[in-house]
Order: C-alpha cells, then structure tokens, then sequence
C-alpha cells in the first residue's frame, strides 16, 4: 500500500512540475484593481488565441487573466494591442462580452466605463486560429498615455 501511495504523489508532483513548466498551471494571475490603480496604465504581456472556438475568436481553454474588481469603478478601460487580429472576451457579474477592434479604438479591442465589484475572468483570443504575442493595459485614465 505505501508503494502505492508513493507511486500517485511522486506522479501528482511530476504532473505539477510539467504543468508549471509548460505554462499550463491551473489558474491564471489574479489582478486586484481598486479606485488607487497603480501604476496606471498595468500592462501586461501575453501569447493570444488557443484551440478553443468561441464566439469570440480562438481562446485558451483557461482565462489569461483573472481581474478581481475590490470596488465600483466610475471609469476603468481594457485595451488590447498585438499583432493578429486580437479579441477579448470578459466574463464576469455583468455577463459575458465581446469586445472586437473597430475604427473608433484604432483597430484595438478596447472597452471602458462603469464596472461593478466582482470577479471578471478575461481571454485573449484571435480571430484566426493563430498564437500572437499581445499587450493587454488596463487603466483609470480616459485617454491613453502616449
């Protein structure tokens, strides 16, 4: 029975070991944001798309990103940038959104307003079914910094 037991945990640590080197760890980083956002704009770095099929584009299975919102926000803005054609797909309170590129946000998926406290899962997909590097910024100022 021992040999057992230590055969599943030196698997269950391998498995860990794998996931984490592959980049294929369980949750994605959790970002708390409140009304005293700094820096601002947060950016982040990532690769877009996945094998997922959505109505959103191509998307990893699993979010990039996990934004925990501590308080209502009057103005908060998402904006993707990267090579491909990016998309960004925003699960939380308020419903599930698509949020494509259009000429007013410089062909960027940008989106921007009023967000309710909660927790907001975000993909960042592709309408092709490629992998493209992506900059995602999040901010509280209403015109981007230049």
């Amino acid at each position: 029975m021992n040999k057992s037991i230590n055969s599943a945990v030196i698997i269950a640590i391998i498995s860990t070991i794998l996931n984490l080197i592959s980049g294929n760890s369980s949750s994605a980083q959790v970002i708390r944001v409140d009304s005293q956002l700094q820096p601002d704009p947060l950016i982040f770095n990532g690769k877009s798309g996945g094998n997922h099929h959505s109505n959103c584009g191509f998307i990893a299975e699993k979010p990039n990103k996990i934004i925990q919102i501590a308080e209502s926000l009057p103005y908060l803005r998402f904006t993707v940038e990267g090579t491909g054609k990016p998309t960004l797909l925003i699960e939380g309170p308020g419903g599930r959104f698509c949020v494509l590129a259009d000429n007013y946000s410089g062909d960027k998926p940008e989106i921007s307003g009023y967000w309710n406290p909660g927790r907001y899962s975000l993909h960042v997909g592709d309408i092709s079914q490629g992998e493209y590097n992506y900059t995602l910024s999040i901010s509280q100022q209403k015109t981007p910094k230049r």
